[in-house]
């Protein structure tokens, strides 16, 4: 307990799957934790349910993370409720596209919106709230699909694969500034979300997992806790002297 006693957290994407898990566990290890989603009330209610169980760690606010504007009254009204920030979760995400030739352009530009603009908009409003309050951590879920490509992934490959080297260079740029700001990013492979359910088409969601579980050495699809035990680790000090790198959650995928 207390591996992030003290902590101020923000997560997008919060109402559901990665971020959820992610919001209550830290919220279990002692963080404040400001969940956010587009889905307002979905926020409220993992909100309320950190509350539940640690009382007065648990905030909510609506936030689009493609919209600037709201990227910024958002973060101003979580360090307001907070006292200060100093863990980011830049979560929030969706699928879409297929091939390069099959993806229509307001296709590829909505998911690079989502999935890519928001980070970037996440990292440079957040930072500067950071600051007063360091050390802190910035943790960006791509995926590993950022990091291997698929033929029909064009448009989700590309912006995750932007999230993967944005982290990068967030990296840097807190450590040339002095910030005591790490940035890092994780790769989680097929895990048992929501986002899951849009995948089934004519199977049950215990055939999909079947069929994926094959493709993954481990045999298995990985859980949200596997997501959210890395998210801690990196929120929390016990990796300090970690910035600008990736961790992998793929069940041993890339080392094939």
């Amino acid at each position: 307990m207390g591996r992030v006693e003290s902590k101020m957290a923000f997560v997008t994407g919060g109402a559901q799957g990665l971020g959820r898990a992610s919001a209550l566990l830290m919220a279990k290890e002692g963080a404040k934790v400001t969940v956010a989603d587009i889905n307002e009330a979905g926020a409220k209610k993992v909100a309320d349910e950190i509350n539940a169980a640690y009382p007065g760690k648990g905030f909510a606010v609506a936030l689009d993370v493609t919209s600037e504007s709201q990227w910024q009254s958002a973060l101003d009204e979580a360090v307001s409720a907070m006292g200060g920030l100093n863990v980011l979760v830049n979560n929030a995400g969706i699928g879409g596209g297929s091939t390069v030739e099959d993806t229509d352009f307001a296709t590829w530009k909505k998911v690079q919106e989502v999935d890519s603009d928001s980070v970037f908009l996440g990292c440079k409003y957040a930072i500067r709230h950071m600051v007063p309050h360091a050390p802190g951590s910035i943790i960006n879920v791509s995926s590993i699909a950022g990091l291997i490509a698929g033929h029909n992934m064009a448009a989700y490959n590309a912006a995750k694969a932007a999230v993967w080297l944005l982290s990068k260079s967030v990296a840097l740029h807190c450590a040339k500034r002095g910030y005591n700001i790490r940035s890092n990013s994780v790769h989680p492979t097929f895990i048992d979300t929501p986002i899951l359910d849009g995948m089934t088409g004519a199977m049950s969601k215990d055939e999909l997992k079947r069929k994926l579980a094959k493709q993954v050495p481990l045999g298995v699809v990985g859980e949200p806790d596997d997501v959210a035990y890395a998210v801690l680790f990196l929120a929390s000090d016990e990796s300090k002297f970690i910035t600008g790198s990736e961790i992998k959650i793929d069940g041993g995928i890339s080392a094939m």
